[in-house]
């Protein structure tokens, strides 16, 4: 069994995260609950993320926002930083990665699929900023994908707004920098959540991805979160508008 570090910089520290009821979100929930941080998340999935909350050990907070809503989403922030205190990491996790034929795509369609996996992202740097910025520190992580960087297709609105999420990280990083807030991008790859498994995930599928990996192992979830945790905390004090990998070595 992996033997994980342990960061006593996030004892006792505040986190935001979005999307936390399942998959990467749930993982994220649990690991920075483990390091002893008081967490904050939201999810429009509202039986899922009060089921999280009551089974995870330490300090954690859930509110149910649609995060298309932007009004939705400010709303439920202010009600966690009533609850727990303002953000002193954000993650950005929020996405679902439909399939969808490029030929079909409507106007309508991108933009809920740019409202679903991307304009929240700066709306919620916008929200926990300005606290941030007063306290002189900041951690916000958001999660890309490696999935346009291998050119993979059958979902374009979804690769076009994850390639976008490493453009925000980079302009918001220097934006936020004078403030020593850092912001940094995660970029997963085919990591096996239980979604993926039950939608996306054969046998000869996997097998050939495992080629394309330098790595024979499929990614658990555990491991995008380890790599939050380490950007979250004091040793990544010099770490901002980066990209950091957990994608088995992907080509």
């Amino acid at each position: 069994m992996s033997q994980f570090a342990q960061y006593p910089c996030l004892q006792g520290k505040t986190v935001f995260i979005t999307g936390g009821a399942s998959g990467i979100g749930a993982e994220l929930v649990t690991a920075f609950a483990a390091q002893g941080a008081r967490v904050g998340f939201v999810d429009k999935d509202v039986a899922g993320g009060e089921a999280l909350a009551a089974k995870t050990d330490g300090d954690v907070a859930f509110e149910a926002c649609d995060l298309r809503d932007i009004d939705s989403l400010k709303a439920a922030f202010s009600r966690l930083s009533d609850r727990i205190g303002n953000a002193q990491v954000l993650v950005n996790n929020a996405a679902r990665d439909d399939r969808h034929d490029w030929a079909e795509v409507t106007p309508e369609y991108w933009d809920e699929r740019q409202q679903t996996n991307l304009r929240h992202m700066f709306f919620a740097m916008q929200a926990v900023a300005p606290a941030m910025i007063e306290a002189g520190t900041g951690s916000i992580i958001n999660m890309g994908s490696n999935s346009w960087w291998e050119a993979v297709g059958n979902f374009p609105a979804y690769a076009t707004a994850k390639a976008a999420v490493h453009g925000l990280s980079r302009t918001m990083a220097r934006d936020l920098g004078d403030s020593r807030i850092r912001v940094n991008t995660v970029v997963p790859g085919w990591i096996m959540t239980d979604r993926q498994k039950e939608l996306w995930v054969t046998p000869e599928g996997l097998a050939d991805h495992l080629k394309n990996q330098c790595l024979p192992d499929p990614i658990e979830p555990v491991y995008v979160a380890r790599m939050a945790l380490f950007l979250a905390s004091d040793d990544a004090a010099m770490c901002t508008g980066g990209n950091f990998f957990v994608d088995g070595g992907s080509v």
